[in-house]
């Protein structure tokens, strides 16, 4: 039994440092924010192609807070869930994306690349573009 629960306290530790390890590089390799003044653009597309730009004027910082700027003096509003990978948005300026029905969400793009991050994860810099576009894969 001895030699059982050594090797379950070696693994536990293994994967307490691993841990620790991948969270030092994400502190360290993540997604940076830019401070200060900056010019942006959020892009909506709707789930007929059309697109609606809003163009801000911001100091902040990630995403979510620009679409909260945005939802504060523009025509634009959003909703969405908090999971465990930040937000999930769900309706954007009425339009409801439902995955379950019909396989639509509601995709990041960064400058016309996929994004990596969730909104509340995205970093905001001068002169980027964020689109919030309506896709579905068709399945029922």
């Amino acid at each position: 039994m001895k030699k059982n629960t050594k090797k379950i306290w070696i693994a536990v530790i293994v994967l307490v440092a691993a841990a620790v390890i991948f969270g030092v590089i994400y502190k360290f390799a993540g997604p940076k924010a830019q401070q200060g003044s900056k010019d942006c653009t959020i892009e909506v597309m709707d789930d007929k192609g059309e697109i609606t730009a809003y163009e801000l004027s911001t100091d902040v910082e990630y995403l979510r807070e620009l679409m909260d700027e945005a939802a504060e003096n523009e025509d634009f509003s959003y909703d969405g869930e908090d999971g465990d990978y930040g937000l999930y948005i769900e309706t954007v300026n009425g339009l409801t994306a439902d995955y379950e029905k019909d396989g639509a969400y509601w995709a990041i793009y960064v400058n016309g690349e996929y994004g990596q991050n969730s909104a509340d994860l995205q970093p905001v810099a001068d002169g980027d573009t964020y689109r919030l576009a309506y896709e579905a894969s068709g399945a029922e």
